[in-house]
């Protein structure tokens, strides 16, 4: 039963150490038009295989559809293409480490959107998460540089909490399958991020490497990642799900280490046990609430 999740995470783990092999080659923008271009496509046809068999998705009111592109851009656009843009900057533990507290800046997204009230225990799991922050980078402090990476995956991370926080409100009163919002979410977002990388990069070609890290990526990484992460979340509680998604900022250290000379001192390892400890207790009440938070696929499903 927790085969599919386990196998997702992993393959959503390597997506980092992809994405910096093949942005050696292809610059950020253009690299994520292309496998979102891509993931979209393969979406889009089982989206007609299924809709082929019957059935009707409800219709979306005109501000419903305001805030799918809203959460378009957010999720896709700038969620996503900043996160490649901050894996050209910062090595992948660093990134993968930033996006990890993404669960934080739903709590507080949700404080400040929605009025949501934390409870103490959410609270001291955003102290722990800041102090897990501190220790990760009390080593280093200069950061040669890499301020600026920092700031694009940050802003990124926020983008993503934005698009959550959009889809929760969507589900809570539409019923529209999952498969569907992703599919528009990700199509308007796909639109922004070709935009981008025709305005700042231009259209270049491909190698042949590059390409095969993109169908990759595209079709097992995303299509098929989502797909089995779906399926899991019919047998599995989220908050378990959740504790098997944290576990990819582990598995991320060990792939980088393995493939891209990545290195983690102890300070950091003690950083990084902090902010899952954090992020877990910030997650806990939601298995108890009535309003749960967005599934954990939403935090790294895109990747």
């Amino acid at each position: 039963m927790y085969g599919e999740p386990l196998l997702v995470t992993f393959l959503w783990s390597t997506s980092f150490v992809l994405i910096k092999l093949g942005l050696s080659e292809v610059s950020p923008f253009l690299f994520a038009a292309v496998r979102y271009s891509l993931a979209f496509a393969v979406l889009g046809l089982f989206d007609l295989g299924l809709a082929s068999r019957g059935g009707k998705e409800a219709a979306l009111g005109r501000t419903n559809m305001v805030l799918l592109v809203i959460a378009g851009i957010c999720g896709y656009t700038l969620a996503q293409g900043f996160q490649f843009l901050g894996l050209f900057y910062l090595p992948a533990v660093t990134t993968s480490f930033l996006l990890n507290f993404t669960p934080i800046f739903v709590l507080i997204l949700g404080i400040l959107a929605l009025h949501e009230k934390a409870s103490g225990l959410q609270l001291l799991g955003l102290a722990v998460a800041l102090a897990g922050a501190f220790a990760f980078f009390s080593e280093r402090l200069s950061w040669k540089g890499e301020q600026l990476g920092v700031l694009i995956v940050i802003i990124g991370g926020i983008a993503w909490a934005t698009y959550m926080v959009i889809m929760r409100r969507i589900q809570r009163v539409n019923k529209l399958s999952s498969l569907r919002l992703t599919l528009v979410t990700m199509g308007i977002g796909t639109a922004g991020l070709v935009t981008l990388a025709i305005v700042f990069e231009g259209l270049k070609p491909i190698s042949l490497n590059a390409v095969i890290i993109i169908l990759w990526l595209s079709t097992v990484n995303t299509a098929l990642a989502f797909l089995l992460w779906n399926h899991a979340l019919k047998f599995i509680r989220p908050y378990e799900l959740s504790v098997i998604q944290n576990s990819m900022l582990v598995q991320i250290a060990i792939l980088a280490w393995l493939f891209l000379g990545e290195n983690l001192t102890l300070v950091m390892v003690m950083g990084v046990i902090l902010v899952i400890t954090g992020v877990l207790l910030v997650q806990i009440p939601t298995v108890k609430s009535n309003n749960p938070q967005p599934h954990a696929k939403s935090q790294y499903f895109s990747n």
